[in-house]
Order: C-alpha cells, then sequence, then structure tokens
C-alpha cells in the first residue's frame, strides 16, 4: 500500500486505534495475573477484561506502545514509514513528517520498534553455513570521551566492536564473473564488549545453531568455536583478501555503515544495537515488500509478551 492511500484508509486517531486493536485480537491478550487468554472487549472503558478472574488489560498494555502517550495514529504511521522506506528514517525526519513539537518522545517511540524487531529475531537462529566475522562500527560516548585522544582501529573506545553473522547457501554451477559464489539468506549482528573468545562464544551459541558450519577468517577470538559450534572452517587471510573469504559478512557491514552514515549521521554506541535491529529485520525480510508492515504491526503487538523492550532510554 503506498503511502497516499495508506492515509486516505487510516486518516484519523479512531481509524488507527481500530487498526491497532485488530492486531491486538487476532494475536491475542495474556492475562497478566492468572494467564488466561479468554478475555471481553468492554467497549465503553476501551479495555480487555479476562473472563476467568475479571483483570482489566488496555489496549496498550503488554505491547510495544505500553505506557507511552503518543497518539494511536503516530505509532501506525511510524512503523508505515519505517518499512516502507528502503534505507530507513531519522528521529527528527519523523518528527518533521509527524508535526509534533518535542524531539525526545518521537525518538524514545522509534527505539521501542526497533527494539521490538531485535526481539523478534533473537527467536530464530542461523543454520546452514554461516560466515561470522567481528567489526568495527565508528560510535561516540560522552564529551569527555570526545576530548580524550585514542588510539584508532581496534581497541579504540571511539570504535563499537559488533560480531556479524550472515547465513549463506552456495550456488549451483559456476558464478558469473564478478559474482559472489553464494547467495546471501539472512544476517544477525550483535554488539560485544571485546571480540574475545568468551564473548564470541557466548553469542554464537544464542544466535547460530550447534549444527551449523561457521566459517571465519584468523582472528583469535574465533579458535574456540569448536566448544559450540560442530564444524569451523578458518582461513588466514592479509585483511585486505578477508572480503574474498567472507564476502556476504562484508557486505552487510558496508551496507549497513553506508546506510548509518546517510541517514542517522552520528550514532552512541549505547543506542548502537538498536539501529543494528532495524538494519538486520529489513535485511531479512527483503522480499516481503508490501507485507512487511503487516509482519512489524503483529512483532509490535506480541513481542513485548516474550522479551523486555530494552530502548535505553537514559
Amino acid at each position: 500500500m503506498k503511502l497516499v492511500k495508506f492515509i486516505q484508509q487510516y486518516p484519523d486517531e479512531e481509524s488507527c486505534k481500530l487498526l491497532f486493536k485488530s492486531y491486538r485480537d487476532k494475536t491475542g491478550v495474556i492475562c497478566k495475573k492468572c494467564g488466561s487468554t479468554d478475555h471481553y472487549w468492554q467497549k465503553t472503558i476501551s479495555q480487555y477484561q479476562c473472563k476467568k478472574c475479571s483483570f482489566r488489560t488496555t489496549l496498550r498494555s503488554g505491547t510495544v506502545m505500553e505506557s507511552s502517550n503518543l497518539p494511536y495514529r503516530y505509532w501506525i504511521y511510524a512503523i508505515f514509514l519505517i518499512t516502507m522506506t528502503k534505507k530507513g528514517i531519522s528521529a527528527l525526519e519523523m518528527q518533521r513528517q509527524l508535526g509534533h513539537k518535542r524531539y525526545q518522545p518521537i525518538w524514545e517511540m522509534m527505539h521501542k520498534i526497533r527494539a521490538a524487531m531485535g526481539n523478534r529475531d533473537s527467536r530464530y537462529q542461523l543454520e546452514g553455513i554461516v560466515e561470522a566475522d567481528d567489526a568495527f562500527f565508528k560510535s561516540h560516548g560522552t564529551k569527555k570521551d570526545k576530548e580524550k585522544k585514542e588510539k584508532r582501529g581496534r581497541g579504540s573506545s571511539r570504535q563499537s566492536k559488533v560480531l556479524v553473522m550472515a547465513k549463506v547457501e552456495p550456488k549451483v554451477g559456476r558464478p558469473k564473473k564478478h559474482q559472489k559464489s553464494s547467495a546471501f539468506r539472512y544476517v544477525k549482528m550483535v554488539v560485544i564488549e571485546d571480540s574475545g573468545s568468551a564473548n564470541i562464544n557466548r553469542e554464537v551459541e544464542s544466535s547460530i545453531s550447534s549444527n551449523a558450519i561457521i566459517k571465519t577468517d584468523g582472528w583469535r577470538g574465533f579458535n574456540k568455536l569448536p566448544e559450540v559450534i560442530s564444524r569451523h572452517i578458518k582461513k588466514v587471510v592479509l585483511p585486505r583478501e578477508a572480503s574474498k573469504v567472507l564476502p556476504w559478512v562484508h557486505t552487510m557491514i558496508s551496507n549497513s555503515k553506508r546506510n548509518f552514515h546517510g541517514v542517522n549521521h552520528s550514532i552512541k554506541n549505547e543506542y548502537l544495537q538498536n539501529y543494528l535491529n532495524e538494519f538486520c529485520y529489513k535485511a531479512n525480510r527483503r522480499y516481503y515488500k508490501d507485507n512487511l508492515f503487516d509482519r512489524l504491526m503483529i512483532t509490535a503487538v506480541e513481542d513485548a509478551w516474550f522479551g523486555k523492550l530494552v530502548y535505553n532510554s537514559g
């Protein structure tokens, strides 16, 4: 659905509220008191009432909108704009489009949506052949951090360390010139404290199936991967040749960096994971097209039940 048609179909607060309720009804409501899923809808007070214990649940409770005073219209339009823009949209641009006076509530709303995206992707593990590598994303902390003279590259506090994992499938037949020998399927990106084997193994164990085949370069942090993965293919190469060994991981790294630089310009290290969540969520569902809005609406309605939405509002 294009933007003009979408606004025509959901032009006001009431229509957006009914749309949100339709998704809530579809996914179901869980009673916080007794755990029952059988509810009445109390139209006069816009709340669900549990048939078992009579506990009432608001329409926003247990969803990405919980504790938010922003109109339903803002949330619905924000989800639509996030899913329908290929490169994403900044919080400042979202504020302009919604016509809201204050920046902070819009910024928090977008981070809650990104956190829900991360919750959804955390349910799945990568299987088959997986490329993995560590990457460094430019980020910034406090003003004091900016004033410090830090070294460049690995170990710099101005570079956030990210473990990037990409599921690939070998192509049948000989690839054409300048084409990769494998096809990209899914990607996961996780911010890590350091590139040591303990951190890498912990994230790999939660993100990749133990039966997978993982391909890495010669970085020593990957030496203990056989403890959590059945097969580890390690190839020691020069840094400039790493993209030939792990082509799709490096493609995802460069694509995400260009995206962040073009849309967000500058990202604080404590919020980087949420931006990575959005990039991975959309990359993994790149073929959904118009259905991406429907999928994200379901995610926004139900994922707060399955994991705490961490968006660092401080």
